[in-house]
């Protein structure tokens, strides 16, 4: 049985970037895996350090971070995966610190200083990738987020496998706008685009990741 892991790296569990992930695991778990779910903002950790253990002669395609904390566990689970999703929802332009945080420790300790060969790892573990964000879709694209988004792609070929990503414009960022200071919203169009938009959202990131398992 194939084991899928998804990582949320945004803080709320049930809101938008964590409904997309749970959906995201069902399509996995129709195409017969075993999945995960890891809270970021669960853990105590921090990004890599720059003790660059894991490229020491001792260790060269060992693959593995030195550092111990709460996230060690999780990145070995990782490894032994065969699929990876990842969700965050946009903050200031880019995913959240936690995220980042992990994505460094991931990569790096896979990353080979090497000439010909740029992965320590022969394993193949295919990735996914969930970005969701308040700004409707013209506005993403004229900050230029689709440059981030390629190179988290080019990042996470580290791991070999497939590497695809989605995302969830436009959407509904409090449960209650009357509680919340946001005249710059407009909160009727918010509550329309979720109620026909998010469904589709969630289709996609269902067929992710039933793709993600049959890749």
């Amino acid at each position: 049985m194939k084991r899928v892991i998804a990582i949320n790296g945004g803080p709320r569990k049930n809101w938008n970037t964590g409904t997309l992930l749970r959906r995201a695991l069902d399509g996995a778990e129709s195409a017969g895996a075993e999945t995960e779910t890891v809270h970021l903002y669960d853990l105590n950790f921090r990004g890599c350090v720059s003790c660059f253990s894991c490229k020491r002669v001792e260790s060269y395609r060992n693959g593995r971070c030195a550092m111990r904390d709460d996230l060690s566990p999780v990145l070995e689970r990782v490894m032994e995966s065969d699929a990876l999703i990842m969700g965050s929802p946009i903050y200031l332009w880019d995913v959240t610190g936690e995220l980042r945080s992990f994505l460094e420790r991931l990569v790096f300790m896979n990353l080979a200083y090497d000439l010909e060969h740029r992965s320590v790892t022969d394993k193949k573990i295919s990735c996914g990738l969930i970005y969701t964000m308040n700004v409707p879709e013209d506005a993403m694209k004229g900050h230029g987020y689709t440059a981030m988004f390629e190179s988290h792609v080019r990042l996470m070929k580290i791991l070999g496998g497939g590497v695809e990503y989605m995302t969830s414009c436009d959407t509904y960022q409090f449960d209650d706008y009357s509680k919340y200071h946001a005249p710059m919203f407009d909160e009727p169009h918010k509550r329309t685009w979720r109620e026909k938009q998010f469904p589709a959202d969630c289709q996609n990131a269902y067929r992710m990741g039933a793709r993600l398992v049959e890749i």
